[in-house]
């Protein structure tokens, strides 16, 4: 046989390739076709990539077409079948009406690598047993140091005021407010999950920060696309190598703190989160429950929350300061409002909601345009149907906050900045239906109430005390934004002002 194949010419060996590649695309095309009748229409994907090269292209303007297919569509990511959800209707018919077949997670190939595998916690485990568990004890113990209680809006308004301190230091130059913002939103976080906040000139925890920001946008990146379809690329050198080693460094800063802890618990005198999980851990041994609490479910917990924490609240505010530098008239509706209410030395509670409706709305209105998770993943955790459609088990589902966030039929403005958005004619505040920045269902964001106390109270501050706007010359940045594990702004720089009485 090795006789007669050494005999072929290369002539014959490329034809009989050829016709194997162009056998394999074409059945790649009637798999595909085959595959499309049974699910809602979309846009025609491309043997084995899908419908991902025009994500990679324009991510927002992608995302922005898809409702064009109908209330809810599919695309195809690679070979695989995604449903995305493109209504308020509909998206509350599967996340909420049908929550247990709709509240999975999917497998993600980029993840699982960066975590080795151990997908627990609270984000990416999957909708059972350990995720209740893990849900139900991190409600419980945020609570209990805090959340919701006024001792947490004391700690906010503490941290804005440092962060309206280290703002001024700039004295009217431009400066760019990231590492700012983001350090005083995380000292939230860390004051529950590690008992302690973080000075803004601390290298180390800003080098944490950075690594941190890296693989938020990294994992979003076409790099993390490309691993999620061909996963054994982790074995070669290439700039994916760079998110296992920011993950191997944040994992252990994680584990240090674990261990300072451990060292130091005193059991009747808990700290802070990681103390209240040590001891729900060996309560649960002791007890020899049916239990999840483990020391790599903690880890993963902990890093759920001290990312979610650190991100999408910080990345919502510098989102903020882009519109409102935009939009001058809006910012001094609101500072007069807030002046006219607190003055210039009292600072703003929860409280004042009611009395501040329009400064209350901006707010809102920040987090619509702000948009920084235009598409929320679940995936079915059992064969189910929907609007007619059937659709197997492990099948991704989208919510198209997006499109819910701008649909013309319950926006008054709905393409444009503009906190009327949220107001009716008497220009009181009310929030419609379609305001879904945490998503809905079992799996909505566990930390909405701390981003609510910390989006109002920030800004709200931070409106008080300064003055907003762009550096002479300095062009807006593009609004699409960078497409990442959540939607951020371009870098900017940024001006402020102190405002006082004598203004």
């Amino acid at each position: 046989m090795w006789t007669a194949v050494s005999n072929l010419d290369a002539c014959t060996v490329s034809l009989a390739l050829l016709l194997g590649l162009i056998s394999l695309v074409l059945y790649e095309i009637f798999r595909m076709n085959f595959s499309r009748a049974q699910y809602p229409p979309g846009p025609t994907p491309l043997p084995f990539v899908g419908t991902i090269s025009g994500f990679w292209k324009n991510p927002m303007e992608s995302i922005k077409m898809i409702p064009n297919y109908g209330e809810m569509c599919t695309v195809f990511i690679g070979r695989k079948p995604t449903i995305i959800l493109n209504t308020i209707q509909i998206t509350k018919e599967a996340l909420v009406q049908n929550a247990s077949s709709f509240s999975g997670r999917p497998h993600v190939p980029i993840i699982e690598w960066v975590t080795d595998g151990e997908l627990g916690g609270i984000f990416w485990s999957q909708f059972g047993h350990s995720w209740r568990q893990q849900r139900r004890f991190a409600l419980h113990t945020l609570k209990n140091f805090g959340l919701g209680k006024k001792s947490m809006e004391e700690r906010v308004l503490e941290e804005g005021q440092c962060l309206i301190a280290e703002m001024c230091k700039a004295k009217g130059a431009a400066f760019d407010p990231q590492h700012m913002i983001q350090n005083a939103v995380s000292n939230m976080i860390c004051s529950i999950v590690f008992g302690d906040r973080f000075e803004y000139n601390d290298k180390n925890f800003a080098y944490l920060l950075k690594i941190i920001n890296e693989n938020l946008m990294l994992i979003g990146s076409h790099t993390a696309q490309i691993f999620n379809l061909v996963p054994f690329i982790k074995h070669f050198p290439g700039p994916h190598q760079k998110i296992h080693q920011n993950a191997i460094k944040l994992k252990s800063f994680l584990m240090e703190a674990v261990e300072e802890h451990r060292k130091t618990l005193d059991p009747d005198n808990p700290r802070d989160y990681i103390d209240a999980y040590l001891l729900e851990m060996e309560k649960k041994q002791k007890s020899a429950e049916d239990s999840t609490f483990h020391e790599k479910n903690m880890v993963m917990s902990v890093s759920d929350l001290f990312l979610a924490g650190t991100d999408t609240t910080a990345t919502t505010i510098r989102w903020g300061l882009i519109y409102l530098s935009q939009h001058p008239d809006v910012q001094e509706r609101c500072h007069e409002e807030i002046v006219q209410v607190l003055g210039y030395d009292r600072l703003p509670s929860m409280d004042d909601r009611d009395k501040l409706p329009y400064t209350y709305a901006t707010v809102h209105e920040i987090q619509r345009c702000a948009n920084i998770a235009p598409l929320v993943v679940h995936e079915t955790t059992e064969p189910s149907k929907l609007r007619g459609y059937n659709i197997p088990k492990e099948t991704q589902i989208f919510a198209n906050l997006t499109a819910i966030l701008s649909d013309k039929d319950h926006w008054k403005h709905p393409d444009t900045f503009n906190p009327e958005n949220f107001l009716d004619d008497n220009k009181c505040f009310c929030k419609p239906e379609s305001f879904l920045p945490f998503s809905l269902g079992p799996r909505v964001c566990p930390g909405e109430t701390l981003a609510k106390t910390e989006l109002f109270l920030f800004i709200t501050c931070l409106l008080q005390k300064l003055r907003f706007s762009w550096p002479p010359g300095a062009e807006s940045p593009d609004m699409n934004g960078i497409f990442g594990i959540t939607r951020s702004p371009q870098p900017f720089n940024i001006i402020c002002c102190s405002r006082g009485a004598n203004e």
